[in-house]
C-alpha cells in the first residue's frame, strides 16, 4: 500500500505531518516528505488526510479465550476468582469453545489497532489456528498448574509442547511463536519450573509468567520458601536465566526490582486488571526510571471486560499521577513504547513495533478528525488521553489489512459473536 499525505508517529514517538509511506510485503519500505519513484508499484494508494499513523499495538499478557467469561466472574478477589469461578467454567470449555472465543478476540484485538499478543492458556492448536485465519500475531502458551511433585517429563502437556513446538513454531510466516509456561510460584513446583527453564534454554525459546499479581501470593511464597519472594524463588530456580516475559508484578519491592532489572525481565503491566481485582498498582515509574523494559497487557476478559487497549494506556496514564502525587510522572510517549515496541521486542520480534523503513508493516491507522483530537498541540497525549481504539479506522499486520472501517478481511464477526454467545450460555448452564 502506499499511505500518502498521512501524519506518522516516528521511531522516536514524534508527530511527523505530511509523510508518504509505502509498504511492499510484509515491511515498510519507504517514508518520505514526498512521493516514492514509481509510486505505481506499491499498488493501493490510501488517502491519509485527517489520518494518524503509529505502530500497531502489542498486547504483553492475555488470556484471549476468556472472553468467554465476560462478565461472568465479578466482584471478587483474585483467589476466589480464579478457584470459584474461573477455574469451574474454564474446566467446562472444548477445543472448538476455545477457538470461537480466541477468534472473536482476535476480532475485538483487530478493531483496537493490536497486531500481537502474547497468549497464556489452554488449546493451543486452536488458538493457532484462530490467529492464523484473524490475521494476527501471537506468541503462545499452553497453560500449567503443576499441583504434583513430580517432574515435568511425567505431566501429560510436556509431550504436548514438544508437539506444538515442532508443527506451530514459526508457522503463518513466522506470525505464531510458541513460547513456555510456569503458570505462577503458586501454582508450580520448584523441580517442574527448573526443567521448563531447561527445556526453553535448550530449544531457544521464551518464557511466559505470573509473577507477584497479589500481596497474598508474595507473603505466602516468603513462608513457603524460607523468606523468598517469588522473585527470588524464581530467580533462584533459573527462570530468568532465560527470555522471560512477567505479567504484573505488583507487589515487587526494591530488591526484586534489581534482579529482574539485571536479568532483563520484561514486566507485563496490567493496569485495568490489576485495579479490577484489587491487586494494587505495579511501581511502573520506578521500574521505567531505572531502564527497565515495561509493556502493556490487557489480562482476561473476566478481569478486564474488553480487549481495547488504548483502555490501558488512557489508565497507565493517569493512575501513576494520581498514586505517586506527581502529574509529572510517566510520560505518554514512555507508554506508547510500552504499547509497542517494547511489546514487540518482548515476543522477540526485534524488527517490529516502529514505524520505520525496514520494519515489519504493523500499523494503526487513526482517524484524527473528531472533536476531541482539536487542537493537536501534542500528538503524543492527544492519542494516550484524548483518542481511543474506536478511532481506529485500519490495522496492518505484516502488511496485510485484518480490519478496515468496521470489515474483517479474515473473521466472520457476526458468527463469532453468535457462537461464543450460544456456548457460554451453555456452559454457564451445565455448572
Amino acid at each position: 500500500m502506499l499511505f500518502k499525505d498521512i501524519a506518522i508517529l516516528d521511531e522516536d514517538f514524534q508527530y511527523q505531518p505530511s509523510k508518504w509511506v509505502a509498504t511492499e510485503g510484509e515491511r515498510i519500505a519507504y517514508i518520505g516528505d514526498a512521493a516514492p519513484q514509481d509510486p505505481d508499484r506499491f499498488g493501493r494508494a490510501y488517502d491519509g488526510r485527517g489520518k494518524l499513523m503509529m505502530p500497531g499495538l502489542y498486547n504483553a499478557h492475555a488470556h484471549a479465550p476468556m472472553t468467554l467469561l465476560r462478565g461472568f466472574a465479578e466482584n471478587l478477589p483474585l483467589q476466589r476468582w480464579l478457584e470459584e469461578k474461573c477455574w469451574p467454567f474454564e474446566a467446562k470449555m472444548t477445543p472448538e469453545d476455545i477457538y470461537w472465543a480466541c477468534l472473536l478476540a482476535c476480532a475485538e484485538m483487530a478493531r483496537y489497532g493490536v497486531v500481537g499478543f502474547s497468549d497464556m492458556y489452554y488449546g493451543t492448536p486452536e488458538r493457532a489456528r484462530a490467529v492464523t485465519e484473524a490475521g494476527l500475531k501471537a506468541n503462545l502458551c499452553e497453560g500449567l498448574i503443576a499441583f504434583e511433585p513430580k517432574p515435568y517429563a511425567e505431566y501429560p502437556i510436556a509431550a504436548q509442547n514438544e508437539e506444538y513446538v515442532r508443527t506451530l513454531h514459526g508457522s503463518a510466516n513466522g506470525r505464531i511463536q510458541m513460547d513456555y509456561n510456569i503458570h505462577a510460584e503458586y501454582t508450580s513446583n520448584q523441580q517442574v519450573c527448573e526443567d521448563i527453564v531447561g527445556i526453553v534454554a535448550d530449544k531457544g525459546l521464551r518464557l511466559h509468567v505470573h509473577l507477584s499479581e497479589t500481596e497474598k501470593e508474595v507473603r505466602e511464597c516468603r513462608e513457603r520458601h524460607e523468606g523468598l519472594s517469588p522473585v527470588e524463588y524464581f530467580a533462584g530456580v533459573g527462570v530468568f536465566d532465560v527470555p522471560c516475559t512477567a505479567a504484573h508484578c505488583v507487589w515487587v519491592d526494591g530488591a526484586d526490582m534489581d534482579i529482574m532489572q539485571d536479568k532483563g525481565v520484561f514486566v507485563a503491566n496490567n493496569p485495568v486488571s490489576n485495579m479490577k481485582l484489587g491487586s494494587g498498582f505495579a511501581p511502573i515509574p520506578e521500574m521505567l526510571e531505572r531502564g527497565m523494559s515495561v509493556c502493556v497487557g490487557s489480562d482476561g476478559m473476566a478481569s478486564n471486560n474488553n480487549h481495547n487497549l488504548f483502555s490501558d494506556l488512557y489508565v497507565m496514564g493517569l493512575i501513576y499521577k494520581g498514586n505517586t502525587l506527581d502529574p509529572a510522572v510517566v510520560d505518554p510517549r514512555q507508554i506508547l513504547r510500552a504499547a509497542t515496541r517494547t511489546g514487540a521486542l518482548s515476543q522477540g520480534r526485534e524488527d517490529c513495533g516502529l514505524v520505520k523503513e525496514g520494519f515489519k508493516a504493523d500499523l494503526a491507522i487513526l482517524d484524527v478528525t473528531g472533536p476531541q483530537w482539536c487542537p493537536m498541540t501534542q500528538p503524543a497525549y492527544n492519542v494516550v488521553f484524548a483518542g481511543d481504539g474506536s478511532d481506529v479506522v485500519l490495522t496492518m499486520a505484516d502488511g496485510n489489512v485484518v480490519y478496515e472501517d468496521g470489515a474483517w478481511s479474515g473473521v466472520d464477526v457476526e458468527r463469532a459473536k453468535a457462537e461464543v454467545a450460544e456456548r457460554a450460555e451453555r456452559i454457564i448452564s451445565e455448572l
